[in-house]
């Protein structure tokens, strides 16, 4: 089973995205969760000090800054 995050969640970056010049540790919000069958789920994040941009990353690129928050 994948991790899942609720929408709203706090994350953390776990590793540079230099497409969009964020490094890892780095804070935003889940505001969009995508569902996959057979591979890692997709997230929409957005709060990265870049205004009006939303990125999108899969599971292994973040993590939850409130780990109570995880899904099993």
């Amino acid at each position: 089973m994948t991790k899942s995050y609720p929408l709203f969640t706090q994350i953390s970056l776990t590793q540079d995205l230099p497409e969009y010049n964020l490094k890892k540790g780095q804070i935003g919000t889940i505001v969009e969760h995508y569902p996959m069958e057979d591979q890692e789920d997709g997230y929409s994040l957005e709060g990265f000090n870049l205004p009006q941009v939303t990125i999108e990353v899969s599971a292994s690129q973040i993590t939850p800054l409130d780990p109570q928050r995880q899904n099993p």
